[in-house]
């Protein structure tokens, strides 16, 4: 079933500031999502401030106008709403989900909760506390620790070098004052703002209000995308921190392509062979045949810029050596061997699952609507990718590898005897040679 049996085609108005808003009418339920996304999130965190963005995020939350964090909390749970503010790496993204009957009351809190956060002192004390707090448990997970290594390995001090969160003595440094700076700057590399379900009557009414007096200039309505430029083009290295564990996290990935890319489609296909389900490459060569993963996969997230491709898994120690050569070698075998006509199929069919399944409820719409929005991307874009795929032959998919996974980086996480052993098999593996 297509998204236009669902919903009637959307409708884009503009607030006085020049926000657009965009309107996807959803019989169903009498409830309301909303996603306001914002370009730029933690990739502009300033210079010494990382996870400025996000703490700015959560502080939206603890109150905004009149309302204080108590009085807030009281309004949106007192309603069984869901409201929500976070940092990614290219925007600041706030979410609301609440009955229809309640939007009026609540909708206008997204523009209250970007043009005027409280930012009190004790609440802003509280929410540093709980990032330093998230930060402390990341360093507690193998995992999360072998990530935030491959992240410094492929963008190094760049945009995408650090997780949202920050960095913990940065982020005990950020004041009132570099918070109040950001709130100025939001909305000037573009804003957008969409809406899904059971629609208010009037949404200009409703929502020129909080903007008032000052409004709020969001720069251009029509957000453009972020250049279509591949990642850094420096060899890949190894890295690895020693951890006292039982098993070996391994990471082997590459920096590549904006979501925007044409060549992004056959990086999806390539990521669903390997990685979607348990009959996926990995799944089925690393942990069924051979018993090497207790964990496996491939993340390849959307980014405004040169997104990272990663294949994952973790292993027990004393089998590092194997599971690293055989990770490499799976890396080397998207360039060396095409994929089989079964296996184009089963991808392509994978791709369409996950897409369908991606665009189910009113929130899934509003914040695929909103993502296409803050890249710059057409309302369609998704649907043009489907088209493409279905033109996508094994050869194809075969030079984007070729193209863009030609020089992958390995973070390793674990003891140090594994490390050793794994850091060995790389080392001796052709594709670090390559590289």
């Amino acid at each position: 079933m297509s998204l236009s049996t669902l919903a009637a085609p959307a409708t884009t108005l503009l607030l006085s500031g020049g926000l657009p808003v965009t309107l996807l009418h959803r019989p169903g339920p009498a409830i309301l999502s909303a996603r306001l996304v914002i370009r730029g999130g933690s990739g502009l965190d300033p210079h010494g401030l990382r996870g400025a963005h996000q703490l700015l995020a959560g502080l939206m939350t603890r109150g905004c106008g009149e309302l204080d964090a108590e009085a807030l909390a009281d309004l949106v749970e007192g309603a069984g709403a869901g409201l929500r503010c976070e940092a990614a790496e290219d925007n600041l993204v706030l979410a609301l989900k609440c009955a229809a009957e309640d939007s009026a009351a609540l909708l206008p809190l997204l523009l209250e909760m970007v043009r005027r956060p409280r930012m009190e002192p004790d609440q802003l004390d509280l929410e540093r506390q709980l990032n330093l707090q998230s930060l402390q448990r990341q360093r507690e997970d193998p995992f999360q620790v072998a990530h935030d290594q491959l992240r410094r390995q492929l963008y190094g001090a760049g945009p995408y070098g650090h997780d949202p969160l920050g960095v913990e003595e940065e982020l005990g440094r950020i004041g009132e004052g570099d918070l109040r700076a950001l709130v100025g700057d939001l909305g000037r590399q573009g804003a957008a703002l969409v809406l899904c379900g059971q629609l208010p009557e009037d949404p200009l009414d409703l929502l020129e209000p909080a903007l008032a007096p000052e409004g709020w200039r969001t720069g251009s309505p029509s957000l453009h995308p972020f250049p279509a430029t591949a990642g850094p083009s420096a060899p890949g290295t190894l890295a690895a921190i020693e951890q006292d564990t039982e098993q070996l996290v391994l990471l082997l990935g590459c920096a590549t392509l904006p979501l925007g890319h044409p060549d992004t489609t056959a990086l999806r296909l390539l990521q669903a062979h390997l990685g979607v389900g348990m009959s996926s490459r990995l799944f089925v060569t690393m942990r069924e045949e051979r018993g090497l993963a207790y964990d496996v996969g491939v993340h390849l997230p959307a980014r405004c810029g040169a997104a990272p491709f990663v294949m994952h898994l973790s292993t027990s120690a004393d089998r590092a050596e194997e599971a690293c050569r055989c990770l490499l070698d799976e890396w080397q075998r998207l360039q060396q061997h095409p994929l089989s006509a079964e296996e184009r199929s089963l991808a392509l069919a994978k791709h369409r699952g996950q897409d369908a399944m991606a665009r189910q409820t009113c929130s899934q719409i509003a914040e695929r609507q909103a993502l296409l929005l803050s890249h710059g991307l057409p309302a369609d874009h998704f649907e043009r990718c489907l088209e493409r795929a279905d033109g996508l032959e094994p050869a194809d998919l075969q030079t984007v590898a070729l193209r863009w996974l030609g020089q992958p980086s390995l973070s390793l996480v674990g003891p140090a005897e594994a490390i050793a052993a794994a850091g060995e098999a790389w080392r001796e593996h052709p594709l670090s040679r390559q590289s």
